[in-house]
Parts: structure tokens; sequence; C-alpha cells
């Protein structure tokens, strides 16, 4: 455990896993969005769905989607600044099985490009958040460094194909996950790593045979690819 663990992030109260964690996951799915969000289904399971508007999660999510960050006192304001941007959302309870962490929601979000994206993520303690799925493909992953995730065909050589592109650009894999819906059908790889990937090294990914769809959580604006 480490001293953040402990004491929470900076944040705009009163929870720091029904607020922070909220503004955080909300911010996570703009940044994959890569647009301006104008459309948002919330829909919240467990502890969000039972205690969330008073500990803020509702307005912590569309904050989170409006851009803002964890200690930006507006977050109180969330629902009037969500429709002075054009946003507009609804927010319903919804149960994801015994399986979902407490704090999870399922969101489906439009952008002002027409891109259209479908999230489920958690907030797991301390501001921490775990995304679990992203349009309807199973990923574990934290969003606090850069992420690839890669649909690609269940076939010798796939892992190793990715593997040799970023050790080309030496840069390093923290983490990797792996999962597939059957033998021989489709398999996911999520790699966490430590540094950027260049867009032109994510373009030459999704024309490779296998590769059915690349997604690219960056660190920086305006980085991300779907």
């Amino acid at each position: 455990m480490n001293l953040f663990e402990i004491i929470g992030p900076v944040m705009v109260g009163p929870s720091s896993s029904h607020t922070a964690g909220a503004v955080k996951i909300g911010n996570l799915s703009r940044r994959l969005m890569g647009q301006d969000i104008v459309s948002a289904v919330i829909q919240l399971h467990g502890s969000f769905s039972a205690t969330g508007k008073g500990h803020g999660t509702d307005r912590g999510l569309i904050a989170g989607l409006l851009g803002l960050d964890c200690d930006d006192e507006n977050i109180v304001n969330a629902f009037d600044l969500a429709k002075q941007a054009g946003l507009t959302f609804s927010i319903d309870e919804c149960d994801l099985g015994p399986d979902a962490h407490p704090n999870s929601v399922r969101m489906e979000l439009y952008g002002n490009k027409g891109k259209g994206l479908e999230i489920v993520a958690a907030s797991i303690g301390g501001g921490r958040i775990q995304v679990r799925e992203i349009d309807h493909m199973r990923c574990v992953f934290s969003g606090d460094c850069p992420t690839l995730i890669a649909e690609n065909d269940d076939r010798p050589g796939m892992i190793a194909m990715i593997s040799e592109l970023l050790t080309d650009r030496n840069i390093n894999i923290a983490t990797i996950q792996l999962d597939r819906s059957s033998r021989h059908g489709h398999a996911v790889t999520v790699m966490e790593v430590d540094n950027e990937i260049d867009a032109k090294d994510l373009l030459w990914l999704r024309h490779q045979a296998g590769i059915i769809k690349i997604i690219y959580l960056s660190m920086e604006e305006n980085n991300n690819v779907r």
C-alpha cells in the first residue's frame, strides 16, 4: 500500500470513491472519445446507484465527461455546465451482475463527430479507477499510464508482433493481460506501457493481418486512438 492509497487524491468531496473516482471515470472516457461528448446514457450499479446521488457520483461523472479534474470546484455545477456545453444525459440504475464491483457504472457515449463509446468502469477506492469493458471487449486497466488495447484473431504470433514493435521503439511493457472469446476466435490484448506510442506505429498496427481493432489511451491530449 502506498501513501496515495492511504490519504487519497486532492479532490472536491465528499467521497474519494463516489466523487473523485466518478470524475476520473468520466475524464478517462472523454479522453478515449477524443472529442466533445454530446450525449451520455449513464447506468449506475450497486453502491453507485444506492448512495451515489448523495455522494455526488452523478455530478462527478458528468464533470469528468466535460473535462473537469477531481479538484475542480465547478464539479457541484456539473449539470448546469453540461447544459451550457450542449451535453444531454440520462442517469438510471442497472444490475451488472454479482461479479461487478459495487462502485460500477456503464456508459454509452456519443461525440460531436459521431463517434460512439460503450464503457464499464469501477471506482475501487482512494480515487483509483479500473476500466472493465470497452465496446463489449473485456479488458482491465487503470488509466494511469499509456494503454494499448488490441482486439485480434486468436492465433500464434499476434502478441509477438505487438511486443516486437514496442521493443523496436524502446517502449517498456508495464503490464499485459490476455483474454479470448474462444479458441481460434477473437482475443483481446491489453498492454500498459511506460512511454507513449507514436501515432504512425498505431496506424501500422491497425493495418496488420489479424488485427480487428486498436484502442489507445494516451496521457497526452488529443493523441488517443479508437
